[in-house]
Formats: structure tokens, sequence, C-alpha cells
């Protein structure tokens, strides 16, 4: 069966625009393509393995992880290995339970259905999943009022893949009827070099191994992040440079795009500089820390901090966020002798 994506649900196709197609080429089509998560690809590897040979579908999976690490990835991988088509929706954009009646309705013998950000699935989408997923049914309410009835609807085979980026959040009874979960983990600097190159050739893009390395230093652990940076450094080299991305035109186009040696952006050292300077280093809440920084509270505790709080420059505590010492010395203060930071080490 040739394999084909699409969206469902109004959700936005996300091969649309010229820079998501440059992203959408990037991405491996096979696990023998994809980079890191070794132990993650070979309990995979097993699983798909083992559908093709019994001619089934696969069990359904889950992925979670931050973002950027590969989760849409790996399920795109998925529906390729078991040659299959993948239904692309979201969570968000499942709002009814008709919404997943219309989608299950289209799905065909063996096909992979995508849900990402599956967490943000509504509790009356959820009892409908569940049938669905265990019994390969759907019940469907026909008419309205006191004529109104339910009917069983038969699914086709199929597997579901669920990508998360808050595995907390997920109901127990859901997540408990996938077949097996993965956790992705950051990734290492040898394996985002590996990315880095791998995207350079793909790019037609000339770069050094030590440039290479440079970009996958700071790029936080995170291919998305990897990618995005080496087209950036291309940009400098192609305007201010020789055309090709070595060491020097890599740490310039780094520098101009605000990254420093630690990986730490803009946003980052205006997070840290504002609980240095106006709170002395902390304790502060999550609202006045995200006021000082004029961002959204979800946007400054899912992503500003999580890979601050891993790099060892902020704590949480039941009093506030908290600047370490790592934070202070970044920076290049002196922190205060009364500095929350320094009581708590």
């Amino acid at each position: 069966m040739a394999r084909e994506d699409f969206t469902l649900s109004g959700l936005p196709d996300p091969d649309d625009g010229p820079e998501m197609e440059a992203e959408a080429g990037l991405r491996p089509k096979t696990l023998d393509e994809f980079v890191g998560q070794t132990d993650l690809k070979e309990r995979l590897s097993i699983i798909l393995e083992a559908a093709r040979a019994r001619n089934e579908p696969a069990d359904h999976l889950l992925f979670a992880g931050p973002p950027g690490l590969g989760k849409t990835t790996l399920a795109n991988i998925v529906a390729t290995e078991l040659g299959a088509d993948i239904q692309i929706t979201s969570g968000p954009a499942l709002v009814k339970p008709g919404d997943v009646a219309s989608i299950l309705s289209k799905v065909q013998p063996g096909d992979v259905l995508f849900v990402d950000e599956i967490h943000r699935v509504p509790t009356q989408v959820e009892e409908v999943l569940y049938p669905a997923m265990e019994d390969l049914q759907i019940d469907v309410v026909i008419g309205s009022g006191p004529a109104a009835r339910s009917i069983r609807m038969p699914v086709e085979p199929f597997t579901m893949v669920g990508a998360t980026t808050r595995m907390g959040l997920i109901a127990g009874p859901l997540r408990d009827r996938f077949g097996d979960s993965f956790r992705l983990d950051f990734y290492s600097t040898e394996d985002l070099q590996a990315i880095v190159e791998r995207a350079a050739g793909i790019l037609e893009i000339d770069v050094s191994p030590e440039a290479a390395r440079e970009i996958a230093a700071r790029s936080r652990r995170t291919p998305r992040i990897a990618n995005r940076l080496l087209k950036r450094v291309r940009d400098w080299a192609e305007v201010r440079g020789s055309g090709v991305v070595d060491l020097e035109a890599a740490m310039e186009g780094l520098r101009m795009n605000q990254v420093d040696k630690a990986g730490l952006d803009r946003v980052d050292l205006l997070l840290l500089e504002t609980i240095c300077t106006k709170f002395a280093g902390g304790p502060v809440g999550l609202s006045n820390l995200a006021i000082s920084v004029s961002e959204p509270k979800d946007t400054v505790e899912d992503v500003i901090e999580p890979f601050l709080i891993q790099q060892g420059f902020l704590v949480r505590t039941n009093a506030g966020r908290v600047a370490t010492p790592k934070a202070w010395e970044h920076l290049g203060l002196t922190p205060p002798p009364s500095s929350g930071s320094t009581s708590l080490f």
C-alpha cells in the first residue's frame, strides 16, 4: 500500500510553506536513517518487524518527550516501515465525539492514525477512543431528543500513534490502552553533529566537522534546533562570508542569532538576568517572573525553564524560582550575600 500524508479536522498541513517543506525534507524516512535514541529504535524495530511478519497492524504506540526530539518523525517512520498510509490530527482538533467518528470512518485496514498533543484530547472524545482502540468499534448517536439512539459501528484494524509533551496529563485509561510507550531523551553532541552533517548534505551546505560540532553543542540537545541553527549559519555564510560554513562562520552566525556557548538564547538570558537583578536571585513566583519577561506563564514553565533546569541554571522550589550559582557565574554577576541562590547550595 502506497504511503500518503494528509491532514484531517482542519489541522493545517505541516508541510505548508517553503520553510516547512525544507524542514520536512530533513526528516528521516526510515529507522535506519534516524540518528540517536538507540534503545528506543531497537524496541520499536522489533514491534514493527513482528507486525509485518504477522501481516497485521502494530500495537498502538505512544511517544513522549519535549518538543523537537522527533515524535512526529517517528510517527511517519512507523507508517513507512509498515507500508501504511498515515492520517494526521491533533488533540485540540478533536473537539467532539463526532470528530473521531468522522476520522475513523475513513480509516482503511492497516492505516496509522497519528494524534499529536494527545494529552489535550477532551474527556468526551476519550470515551469514544477507548472502544475504537480496544474493540475496533465506536458508538455513534443517531438523531436527537427522545428519538436518539446509539449504534455500534465497526472500525477497520489500525495503529494509533500518540505524541505528547506532557505524559502526566494523559488520563490513565487512555494511556493504558497503548501497547507500548516510549520516552525520547535529549541527544548527545555526537548524535547532533551527525544530524547536522546529514542535514547539510541534504541542503547542499558545505560544512566543516568543527562547525557542525559547534552548532551541535549549542543546540540545546534538540535536533529541531540544530537544523534551524544550521540554516541560520548558512544564511550568514552566504551573505557575509565565503559561502562555506567553517568554524569561524559558525561562531559568527551563532553570535548573530544570540545563541551563546551554553546554548542559551536571548529569552533564556533575559529570564536569568531578571531573577538575578530584579529579584536578587529569587525565589520568585511564576506569575511575577512571566510578567517581568513579558511571556505567558505556560511559555515560561513549558518552553524556557526546562532547559535551564536541566543545565543547572535554575531551580524550582515551593517558594518560587531560584537562580543557581552556575547562573550567576554564567552571567558574570556576583550574588548578594543574602541571595536565595546561595542559601540552597
